[in-house]
């Protein structure tokens, strides 16, 4: 059934909408005695998001990723997750990713909305066919390291953090087989691989001056409940070896558990296996990727239990949790997988649902807290409220379940 397209007008009023919400913001915190550029409304890093990646159905006549942008900023999230790869409606053909950051129409809107975190995928141009290789490393550093200065620049002083990482490494490392044993000399490589991007970014930001504006690199994992196994993956053989900034697990392989007690062990695993990065306060291990397809799971399922993700990773301390996704990217056998928020009927689901109710919530929190405190709340007070909130919110798991099981790990004071 085909829906009525978003009037074309949308973007406009869309940007004009963004603006006046800051601009309130901006008059709160400078009535409460705040530097304007501080609003912390805009600023505050509330944990929950979406990401904007392969959707396979859009309702505009923008490119999808400025279609996807735009949701999730109406959604309430200063957070967006996306890939930095050519996109087919782009009739430029980029020769490096500093190329299609720089010069990419539909990127460069993207970047300068005014989300606050960008987490995106990088896979250097010139070493594609050739990737993880050793005579590859010297392309992979210089399009890295390019990219970041580039970021650097041209955001400077405009309070946005950047997070360049990967799909899921594990994939790589077993050439996408849950079976394959990888070699001595396939970790060596990847630990390679992972190092000059970590020294890529970090060479940048030495050499680059900024102010206000940050870039860090994250190593994304997806194997781990086989790394505890015993099984050779990325967790327990590479990232020992890396001093990357953060990890990102894409966590399907820990959700099947209903109880949570399985997502918490794998955070755990990570973290005791990620080697300490001077400069970094806090956990630096973050999900990358949850989700619950509609193929498989009711609407009222896929909402409860991705309150249960949330509420683990706002317990755990995670930086981020990042729901797969905005628009569905996977159709099988002609059949939409159901991965969304918005359906390919442009039906909003109860997640995207939670997730508006949970930024409203933390907008009102934040607010209240900084009036009454004179100051911003810590991570770790704003993930027990949070969890409090989810585990009141309607269709989140009933009962204080959620509470009950992680109250006594982490949240004594709950």
């Amino acid at each position: 059934m085909r829906i009525r397209q978003w009037n074309e007008n949308r973007n406009a009023w869309t940007i004009t909408l963004s603006f006046l919400i800051m601009l309130c913001s901006l008059s709160v915190a400078s009535a409460q005695g705040k530097p304007a550029k501080q609003a912390e409304s805009t600023a505050y890093n509330f944990v929950a998001g979406t990401q904007a990646i392969g959707g396979r159905y859009q309702f505009t006549k923008d490119p999808m990723l400025v279609e996807a942008a735009n949701a999730i900023l109406m959604l309430g999230s200063n957070t967006i997750k996306f890939s930095l790869a050519p996109d087919k409606t782009e009739p430029l053909r980029p020769r490096s990713l500093t190329e299609y950051a720089r010069d990419a129409s539909s990127v460069k809107r993207v970047l300068k909305m005014p989300f606050r975190y960008y987490l995106l995928w990088v896979y250097p141009f010139s070493t594609e066919g050739n990737r993880f290789q050793p005579d590859s490393l010297p392309n992979e550093y210089q399009e890295i390291y390019d990219l970041t200065c580039h970021l650097l620049k041209t955001y400077n002083k405009t309070e946005k953090t950047f997070y360049l990482g990967n799909w899921e490494g594990d994939w790589h490392l077993t050439h996408t087989n849950p079976d394959n044993v990888p070699t001595n000399k396939e970790i060596r490589d990847m630990i390679a691989w992972v190092n000059i991007r970590q020294k890529a970014v970090d060479a940048a930001k030495r050499d680059t001056p900024h102010d206000h504006v940050q870039v860090y690199y994250y190593l994304e994992v997806n194997r781990v409940v086989d790394a505890i196994k015993g099984k050779l993956r990325l967790t327990n053989t590479v990232l020992p070896h890396t001093p990357v900034d953060f990890v990102s697990y894409s966590s399907y392989d820990a959700l099947d558990d209903n109880t949570g007690s399985q997502l918490i062990r794998s955070l755990d695993y990570i973290s005791s296996k990620l080697p300490p990065k001077k400069g970094i306060i806090g956990k630096r291990v973050f999900i990358g990727e949850y989700g619950f397809p509609a193929r498989w799971y009711s609407p009222q399922e896929q909402n409860v239990r991705s309150c249960r993700v949330l509420s683990t990773a706002l317990a755990w301390g995670c930086p981020f949790a990042l729901y797969w996704e905005l628009y569905n990217n996977e159709v099988e056998d002609g059949k939409q997988v159901g991965f969304w928020m918005i359906d390919d009927k442009q039906v909003k689901q109860p997640i995207y649902e939670t997730h508006r109710r949970f930024y409203a919530w933390a907008q009102r929190y934040l607010a209240n807290f900084n009036q009454k405190q004179r100051r911003s709340p810590t991570r770790e007070e704003f993930g027990k409220a949070a969890v409090t909130w989810l585990d009141q919110t309607p269709n989140s798991p009933s009962e204080g379940f959620w509470r009950n099981l992680i109250s006594p790990l982490l949240l004594p004071a709950l």
